[in-house]
């Protein structure tokens, strides 16, 4: 996707500059926060309580297939030198694509701009490209995304279209809130998404009607979003969006959604986050999980669409 590794590792010291400096402005989640500083472990953090109907609530994650066994265990080990609490979900891209692999932290959190992806279908859909949705996604642009809100009529029915496309994407549990839950922030970004339903949207996303410009969108992000799966070397392109915000109780939520495609045209699809200490923190976590997947790149799931 970049032409150099040279140039990717430039772009990426750009981002943490932009993501530190900038914090979380209006190009970015949340209004501006002071960055607060907490002891944390790679044990799960307790877990929230979502709406009705969420993916999940503070259950244990699914236990782990015996043929990725050798994977789960690698990956603890390195969930546990990052010093945060760290979760992944894995899914083979296909028209009936469920994660195959879902480790360590699996406790519901917000979405943050993540959710900006099927907000940005959604507007499409209804009312053709616009300039929003690349603001939105390519930059991480708050003004932007509500302006996409407000393009699907805002409020209940904005909040029915968003859903929408996250059921024809796969996530038959994850509701999008028609009011602002958390003041000073989107009411869309407080969308709750588990882990394995934005993994099993995302791999969903290249087969999904509408959409295929949205996944062109994050195959170009800023430098505010050029890290986790964006930096790793071995896929033949990425696709990603980002999102991030404070914790729901101490410390930075960071967390991914992204697509690699493999040379044979197979694609994986991730969802991931990190939660305590810094954003900065929280990326380096990423940027682990992403090595890691990068190292263990041969015994992920793999799909493609149907013809």
């Amino acid at each position: 996707m970049r032409t150099t590794q040279t140039i990717r590792s430039v772009a990426v010291a750009l981002g943490f500059v932009v993501a530190v400096t900038a914090g979380c402005t209006t190009s970015a989640d949340p209004a501006p926060i002071t960055p607060v500083t907490v002891t944390v472990t790679s044990t799960p953090s307790t877990p929230v309580q979502p709406t009705p109907g969420q993916h999940g609530a503070g259950s244990p994650a699914p236990p782990v297939p015996a043929s990725y066994g050798a994977l789960a265990a690698s990956f603890r080990k390195v969930a546990s030198s990052t010093g945060l609490t760290v979760g992944i979900a894995i899914a083979p891209v296909g028209g009936d694509a469920v994660p195959a692999l879902t480790l360590g932290d699996t406790t519901p959190q917000v979405a943050w701009s993540t959710i900006k992806v099927p907000l940005a279908v959604a507007a499409e859909r209804q009312n053709g490209p616009s300039p929003a949705a690349g603001a939105a996604i390519i930059n991480s642009d708050n003004g932007s995304a509500e302006a996409l809100w407000s393009s699907l009529g805002g409020g209940q029915s904005a909040a029915d279209a968003v859903t929408a496309v996250l059921r024809d994407g796969g996530d038959t549990t994850t509701v999008v809130p028609a009011t602002q839950r958390r003041p000073g922030y989107t009411i869309f970004g407080q969308t709750i998404w588990a882990l394995p339903d934005a993994a099993t949207f995302t791999a969903h996303l290249p087969c999904l009607e509408g959409a295929r410009s949205v996944l062109s969108l994050m195959g170009e992000v800023a430098g505010n979003q050029q890290w986790g799966v964006e930096v790793m070397s071995a896929p033949r392109a990425t696709a990603v969006k980002g999102g991030w915000g404070p914790g729901m109780s101490a410390g930075y939520l960071v967390r991914q959604i992204g697509l690699f495609t493999f040379r044979d045209g197979q694609r994986t699809a991730v969802a991931m986050s990190a939660v305590g200490g810094s954003m900065t923190g929280g990326i380096a976590a990423l940027n682990a999980v992403a090595a890691w997947l990068d190292t263990n790149m041969t015994r992920l799931p793999r799909g493609r669409c149907a013809a």
